[in-house]
């Protein structure tokens, strides 16, 4: 990912230094496991633990010779270490160390993604709150609906964030799996009470049965899992974009001093970092293509998942962390335009009702079908004739013959529909 999309502690997860530091962890918990279990000398593990270091120059100058990174390291490492340097990477195979040590660093990663999500929650939620009775103009289609408020449309989504979180919560459980059961996963060479030693050591589970690698399934779920927080931002952010439209503007993005919307026009101020977001939510979604097609494996393990994974693990990571931090950042500085909602609600002269007057046609005694027609055509007068839906049905003698003034004021009421807001916020918690 490219310095602009990454946030500092994700970035530390997914560094060349993260990666082998947490490959020595888990070559000193075998080392450990095998002393415990009278496997290698006593001794061995605090010799090695206090002698092991490693340089990123040293190991890419050996790989260039071995074209294999594991062993490029562990022989880095074994440069450092004296007699005792043989028993280091005894008994195990590459994907012993790799696969456990990706768990640890995704397992991290997955803590950082909750922790972005529980902050957006908590953002969308004030915004909730705020604007729980704020009212705007539902849209379907793009085309007015009827009434809701903004906090209604805050409250869809923090419900969405929420099942986020329980996806990630899900993720990091199937990723947090490690596998110390060598060549082909059959203990051929280490015994299994090692693995479960190790898994132990390093607060991750022991994959039940694996081959050379751990199964991919748990690695594409971890990328669903983010894919569709991914979509959760874009879904919020695109519902920003549309909303700073200059023909509806109700909310707006903010624009800080000095900030330049347009090279050539100096008035436009764009919905950019919205932008943004939705952007990167391709990137994310594109990416959960070869995480799938990893599953796929010839026999007991091949090479292929390897080099997508250098990539597509670490960038959905760190995509997906600046987005939900941008997208909190944005939302609570979200210039809210009440006023503009509230002329925009009211801007098809009282159309958005028209349900309600149906209903109440329908209850004096009038066929929904015809009631349905009545109601249609004194809408096709105020798109076509510029007159108010009030006044279409007033002339109406069908309607008029039904319901009396007062019945047909109460079809015009807002807090009708928006009178049931708070159950919906009980049933959030949101109350």
């Amino acid at each position: 990912m490219i310095e602009r999309y990454c946030k500092p502690k994700m970035k530390a997860i997914w560094s060349e230094v993260s990666k082998f530091q947490s490959w020595l962890d888990v070559e000193i918990a075998v080392c450990e496991a095998l002393e415990h279990f009278g496997a290698i000398p006593s001794g061995v593990t605090d010799k090695i633990r206090s002698g092991a270091k490693f340089s990123l120059a040293r190991i890419e100058e050996i790989e260039r010779e071995t074209h294999h990174d594991l062993m490029a390291f562990v022989k880095c490492v074994m440069e450092n270490l004296g007699e005792e340097g043989r028993y280091l990477h005894y008994g195990v195979t590459s994907y012993d160390i790799e696969d456990t040590a990706m768990a640890l660093r995704m397992r991290s990663a997955c803590d950082l993604i909750v922790d972005d999500l529980q902050k957006l929650a908590g953002v969308v939620a004030q915004i909730a709150k705020m604007h729980k009775n704020t009212p705007m103009i539902g849209r379907t289609h793009g085309v007015h609906a009827e009434p809701i408020t903004f906090g209604f449309k805050a409250a869809v989504w923090y419900s969405q964030i929420m099942r986020d979180i329980e996806r990630m919560h899900q993720a990091r459980k199937a990723i947090s799996v490690g596998k110390i059961s060598g060549a082909v996963g059959i203990f051929g060479n280490i015994d299994p009470q090692i693995e479960e030693f190790v898994c132990a050591k390093l607060g991750l589970e022991p994959a039940p049965v694996s081959t050379q690698i751990v199964q991919r399934d748990r690695h594409a779920q971890v990328l669903m899992a983010l894919a569709i927080a991914a979509c959760t931002c874009d879904n919020i952010a695109t519902e920003m974009r549309n909303l700073q439209r200059t023909e509806i503007l109700e909310v707006q993005e903010m624009f800080l001093p000095g900030q330049r919307g347009s090279s050539a026009m100096p008035h436009k101020r764009n919905p950019w970092r919205f932008e943004t977001i939705c952007g990167l939510a391709k990137v994310v979604r594109g990416n959960v293509g070869p995480a799938l097609e990893n599953i796929t494996s010839w026999h007991e393990r091949d090479l292929t998942n390897s080099s997508a994974e250098r990539i597509i693990i670490p960038d959905t990571f760190l995509a997906v962390d600046f987005m939900l931090q941008s997208l909190a950042t944005l939302l609570e500085r979200l210039e809210v335009k009440s006023d503009k909602m509230k002329q925009n609600l009211e801007l098809m002269g009282q159309l958005v009702f028209s349900e309600h007057v149906l209903l109440a046609l329908v209850q004096k005694g009038l066929h929904r079908e015809e009631a349905y027609k009545i109601c249609q055509q004194a809408a096709a007068k105020c798109w076509d004739e510029g007159i108010s839906f009030r006044d279409a049905l007033q002339a109406n003698p069908e309607v008029t013959s039904r319901l009396s003034p007062e019945e047909l004021d109460k079809c015009f009421d807002l807090g009708h529909h928006l009178r049931n807001v708070d159950v919906i916020f009980q049933r959030l918690g949101l109350s």
